[in-house]
This record gives structure tokens, C-alpha cells and sequence, in this order.
């Protein structure tokens, strides 16, 4: 879809704000440079964000032989932004100020059985009151609710259009949560959301080509191309879990066997310890989180059965990354999400070196592989993000509505 002069503006609107949440104080020389705008284009952007309290004037810096130069910087009582996190054992909820600091937190578990949508809206209505309660903001300073959800979704509609690890299918999720939560709603999936958290506060700021590897009950990869998020022409890059790792492999809950996800994601890897010892204590059959803490306390204390498991695990995981890392020849692989942040640097280790195995040498002697240095949930940071360019497109536009659908645009600085 072509893009229009107003998605232009936002975008460019969006990329400034973002320099400026990177790099407070700055100049709107600085700015330009960053961001390769004309600096009558950034001072007219920056004229829009401070009549939006988005930012604020904090004094000059002198300049060389020059008159001293204004400095902006984010505004962080202007405004609060919430990030949502659905996954499918959990729902977390985080609410940030515009400098994108967490504020509050909440978390609500998902027992199996508990995913039907009247359920999981409930959970996150729940949250979301619950954050907005702790700090004490009021109502009109939040800005957005960004929704982060498993699978393939149409951020347009705000329709769940896939969750195979739910069964869902064309879910108007959005829809009903407007019915319980009263701000502007965005939605998209959290291979996005963890790839805009990268992009900003992470491993991949600063880079042009990363992945970013989501490790959880379900698996994707957050794909950063040229500099921008890329989402191919139906929103639906990234779906590498769901490619074919072993043929004839284990059936998957999209229907097909051997999908990547069913060997590395958090239900695999209680399979690849079955497997190995199915009387094993670390094994908690209907508990995905104990089963993986009680892995990553098993490699900690060198128990053979938990090290096996991971180096197995990582064996999968190195060749999948090895594909990604011929396909896209990226500056960065990230681990990210749960299981990665759980198992930590001896999975790390392992897929390192599995990934050498498999990959071409030339573009893995370019590729980093590292674990998300993001310390809080990278996805409600992501999702948050969502909210930001959300209310950015809606400037001048604001109203009592309950729901705010995104115009399409981009969830990422311009290419």
C-alpha cells in the first residue's frame, strides 16, 4: 500500500521522538544529523511534539563560533503509554512514562484451559486496572494500550487472524477488549514487539540487518532489514518457527510435522527431556516455567540429564539459526523472550557453537549472537511502542472514543 504524506509525517514525527528518547538532551542540529532530515523538517517536528508535551525545552549548548543551541529532551510526566504481553501461560502488563522507564507492573497466569478469549480479555482488562492503579495516573494521560499477541494478526482490524498454540481463528481481540479497557488500542505480535524493543533499547540499536529470535512456547524470528522492521506484505514475516526443521518430525500445532517451534519452544524442549528421561524430577508435566527454571538450576549445578537436554536443545536451535543467519546475513542474532532469558548464557554458549556448524562462514564471521540485554519483558516494551506511534498518528485527532484502529504504518524508523 502506498504511503501517504501524512504517514510520512508520522513516521518522520515517530523517528524524532525516538532520537530524542535515545539521546536526551539534544540539539535540533543533532537531530538532523541523526535522522538524515532537513532541519527545517525537525524543527517543525519538534515544534509539534512540545505543543504536545511530548517534549520539553531544557536549556542551550554552546556551538562552535555560533549562538548557543536549544536543547529538547522527553517530557516524561506528559504522558504514560501501556505495554501488554499475552503469551500463552501468562499475561504481563507494564505501564511507562514517555522516556519509556516502567512505572508498574502487573502479571496475571494462564492455567492451561484458560484460552479462550473471554479469558484471556479478562486477564488483561484485570492488569491493565491494576497498573493504572499503582501509579496513581489519571485516565486522560494514558495515551494507548499497545497488545502484543501470539501468532498471525491483522494490527489493522485488531483481529487474532492464527493462534495455533490456542486454536484461534479471525478472534476480533481488539473489539473485545474495547469493551473492558477505555483507552486507544494497537495490536500486533510480539516477533514485532521484541524486535522494536531491540531496535530501541537493545542489541540491535543502531544496526541495519538483525533477528531476533523469540524463544517461548511459541518461536519467530523479529526480522530488521535496512534499518526498519519488516513485516512482508500480509504482516506475517517472521514465522520461522513454523518452518521445517526434521521431516516427518513431530506433529505441530499448525498442522504440519517437524516445524522448528515443536524441537526449541518451551513444550519441545519438554519433550526433548521425556525423551531423554521421562522419570526425571526436573520434568513438570503440565508447568512450562517450573520445567524450564528447573533446567536452567539443573545446567547451573552441572546435572547431566539438564545439560544434555539443553545441549540438545541448542543443536535444533543452532541449525534453525544458521539458516537465518545464510538467509539474512544479519548484523545480530538475538535470544529473546522467556526461555532464552531462563537458560541464559549456557544455552548461548551451545548455540554458538551449533550455529558454527551449520552456517556459511562469510556471513557468520559477520553475525554476533547474543542474549536480549533488555532487563525488563522486551515485548511489553515493544508493545508500549506500538501505543507511542499510535498516539502519534492521532495527533489532533484525539477523542473519547473507546478503540483507535492504526492507520498502516511503520512500527520503525523509516528505510
Amino acid at each position: 500500500m502506498k504511503r501517504t504524506s501524512r504517514d510520512i509525517r508520522t513516521a518522520n514525527r515517530y523517528e524524532v521522538l525516538r532520537q530524542i528518547i535515545a539521546s536526551s538532551p539534544t540539539s535540533r542540529q543533532e537531530l538532523a544529523a541523526a535522522t538524515g532530515l532537513s532541519l527545517a523538517t525537525v524543527a517543525t517536528l519538534v515544534g509539534e511534539l512540545l505543543d504536545l508535551r511530548m517534549i520539553t525545552e531544557v536549556g542551550f549548548e554552546d556551538s562552535a563560533g555560533g549562538r548557543p543551541r536549544g536543547l529538547v529532551a522527553v517530557n516524561s510526566g506528559g504522558g504514560a503509554l501501556i505495554g501488554v504481553d499475552i503469551a500463552e501461560t501468562y499475561v504481563r502488563v507494564e505501564l511507562f512514562d514517555l522516556a519509556l522507564g516502567v512505572l508498574a507492573r502487573a502479571a496475571e497466569d494462564m492455567r492451561p484451559g484458560e484460552s479462550r478469549p473471554e479469558q484471556v480479555v479478562g486477564h488483561v482488562a484485570a492488569a491493565v486496572g491494576s497498573v493504572v492503579a499503582q501509579a496513581g495516573v489519571e485516565g486522560a494521560r494514558v495515551l494507548g494500550v499497545g497488545v502484543s499477541v501470539p501468532g498471525q494478526v491483522d494490527r489493522d482490524t485488531g483481529v487474532s487472524e492464527y493462534a495455533p498454540n490456542w486454536d484461534w481463528h479471525d478472534v476480533p481481540l481488539l473489539d473485545l477488549l474495547a469493551e473492558q479497557v477505555a483507552y486507544p488500542l494497537y495490536m500486533d505480535n510480539p516477533l514485532r514487539a521484541c524486535a522494536v524493543a531491540e531496535l530501541w533499547f537493545g542489541a540491535a540499536r543502531g544496526r541495519g540487518d538483525a533477528v531476533v529470535v523469540n524463544l517461548g512456547t511459541g518461536v519467530g524470528a523479529g526480522l530488521v532489514l535496512g534499518g526498519g522492521l519488516h513485516r512482508g506484505v500480509s504482516n506475517s514475516a517472521g514465522e520461522w518457527g513454523h518452518t521445517t526443521l526434521v521431516l516427518d518430525g513431530r506433529l505441530c500445532h499448525c498442522g504440519n510435522h517437524g516445524c522448528v517451534e515443536t524441537y526449541v519452544g518451551a513444550p519441545g524442549i519438554m519433550v526433548n527431556l521425556r525423551e531423554l528421561a521421562a522419570d526425571s524430577p526436573l520434568l513438570h508435566p503440565e508447568d512450562q516455567t517450573a520445567t524450564i527454571d528447573a533446567l536452567a538450576r539443573g545446567v547451573a549445578a552441572q546435572d547431566p540429564v539438564a545439560v544434555k537436554v539443553v545441549r540438545d536443545t541448542a543443536r535444533y536451535l543452532g541449525a534453525g539459526i544458521a539458516d537465518l543467519v545464510n538467509l539474512f546475513n544479519p548484523e545480530v542474532v538475538v535470544l529473546s523472550s522467556w526461555v532464552a532469558a531462563n537458560l541464559g548464557e549456557p544455552l548461548l554458549h551451545e548455540v554458538r557453537e551449533a550455529v558454527a556448524r551449520h552456517a556459511l562462514r562469510r556471513p557468520l564471521a559477520a553475525t554476533e549472537i547474543v542474549l536480549s540485554p533488555i532487563p525488563t519483558d522486551p515485548v511489553c516494551l515493544g508493545a508500549a511502542t506500538f501505543a507511542l506511534e499510535g498516539a502519534l498518528q492521532s495527533v489532533g485527532q484525539r477523542t473519547a472514543v473507546k478503540r483507535t484502529t492504526p492507520a498502516r504504518s511503520r512500527t520503525a524508523p523509516p528505510s
